[in-house]
């Protein structure tokens, strides 16, 4: 791939997207063939997993293990906090590795493999009789796998993502990581349904992980690299006196230095762009989280859909909002960001509200197409936005922190408040005394929570120029 863009430094990253942020760029820097494959199908192995942890996990707690919401807020809270603290450790590491296969390729390759078969070996935990020991087992479970997906997709895969592309072509290369998304909850929520009211959760979660390994292996071989950043050098150091002499006087930091890099008073100073739309970004998902985990809950549970319906809505809903996702990540270089990014916010949160006064099935469709859609506008936005602010040599240790705004925050505080709400304000289920329907508050309270992210990004407008 021709890209000259990525090895500027990072003061003209900054610069630069500053500039690409007001006014639209001109020249977009072409992709290889074989980079938009690896892209798209370790994209979509990848988010299918996600896809299926996010969604599918937690009715398979519902349904199988006890009807009690706390065991899903806790799951996704130690999800949460594990991606986190994964990626912060192989962002850092990866960043460090100067490996024959590269530095991204080993995390990106092994992690795949090992993502898949934990998925794949997550039903067996209903074997078990005692319930306490089974809502651990969940809760381990689910923190592994999310170990090795955190590694391959989080960590290694995002950076690498950064790695290949410029400021010119990350908005197309985000739609298509948006579409391929989609493209994986379509096919672990609009076919997973069916599968499970056929054959049961175990054939779900053994097809779902075995996908994700064989796929992850076959894209994995194929990641190509740009040359291996030494410190300070934006291409591997020659032998002669005068870089010996460099490296000595510029030694390589601790691994602990590196991970608390991103996480320093004196890089948020240095950055005050990148941190401020990861604050967007974490309150942007606060109320996404508030609802999410329990969103398949409530449309079987209180507007009893059967599974199939639930899986026809998810079919349209990822469906348009892909198509959306492509087109607008094609053509994200024409459109101003941050006005963009100001838009999305605010119907965002007024469309989560809305979702709470609907319970027919079409309406339904409707408003959450159109939530799922902008959403995906505003995750391209954000993303490509933060990856055009990070230091070329420091992506993989920016990867940890950035989790902490698109994970960690929002995945442990969205699902208490979804909870403490459900408990409130919830239907008390009639086979378990502990047990709570979700309502239609907990989309008016994430609604209400997502629209505080017009704080940051009102002050990204007004400060634009």
């Amino acid at each position: 791939m021709n890209n000259t863009n990525s090895d500027l430094p990072s003061d003209n990253l900054q610069k630069s997207d500053s500039d690409n942020s007001v006014k639209s760029i001109k020249n977009v820097t072409p992709i290889r063939s074989q980079t938009w494959f690896v892209i798209t199908l370790l994209g979509i192995a990848g988010q299918l997993a996600w896809a299926v942890e996010n969604s599918w996990f937690n009715v398979f707690v519902y349904d199988e293990i006890t009807e009690n919401p706390s065991p899903i807020a806790w799951m996704v809270a130690v999800s949460a906090i594990t991606a986190t603290v994964t990626t912060i450790l192989i962002g850092a590491l990866s960043d460090r590795t100067h490996s024959r296969m590269g530095k991204r390729k080993p995390y990106i390759l092994f992690g795949y493999i090992l993502w898949g078969i934990i998925t794949a070996l997550f039903p067996l935990v209903e074997m078990i009789q005692k319930l306490s020991v089974a809502v651990f087992m969940v809760i381990l479970m689910d923190a592994i796998m999310t170990f090795f997906g955190s590694t391959a997709n989080d960590a290694a895969f995002n950076a690498w993502i950064a790695d290949v592309t410029d400021h010119s072509n990350r908005g197309r290369v985000q739609g298509i990581l948006m579409m391929t998304a989609l493209v994986a909850n379509l096919i672990a929520i609009g076919a997973s349904g069916f599968i499970i009211e056929a054959f049961g959760y175990s054939v779900f979660f053994y097809v779902l992980g075995g996908f994700v390994t064989i796929t992850g292996m076959i894209a994995g071989m194929q990641v190509k690299e740009p040359p291996q950043n030494y410190p300070n050098y934006s291409s591997p150091p020659q032998e002669d006196s005068k870089t010996t002499n460099s490296l000595e006087k510029n030694p390589k930091k601790n691994l602990w230095d590196d991970i608390l890099f991103a996480f320093r008073p004196s890089t948020i100073r240095n950055h005050p762009l990148l941190y401020i739309l990861l604050a967007s970004m974490a309150l942007i998902n606060i109320g996404g989280q508030v609802s999410a985990p329990y969103l398949f809950v409530y449309l079987e549970n209180y507007l009893e859909f059967t599974k199939g319906e639930v899986s026809t809505i998810g079919g349209v809903v990822i469906l348009v909002a892909a198509i959306v996702s492509i087109i607008y990540g094609m053509n994200s270089h024409k459109y101003p960001r941050h006005w963009v990014l100001l838009t999305t916010v605010l119907l965002n949160g007024i469309f989560s509200i809305l979702l709470g006064f609907i319970q027919n099935m079409i309406p339904i469709m409707i408003i959450y197409t159109c939530i799922l859609s902008i959403q995906m506008i505003g995750s391209i936005v954000l993303e490509s936005w933060i990856q055009d602010l990070l230091p070329q040599d420091d992506r993989g240790k920016f990867q940890g922190v950035r989790m902490v705004a698109f994970v960690a925050i929002p995945m442990v505080i969205g699902p208490i408040i979804g909870n403490t709400v459900i408990k409130a304000y919830g239907i008390p289920s009639q086979t378990e005394v502990s047990g709570f329907l979700p309502t239609p508050e907990i989309f008016l309270v994430g609604g209400l929570m997502s629209l505080l992210a017009l704080i940051p990004v009102l002050f990204i407008v007004r400060n634009k120029k």
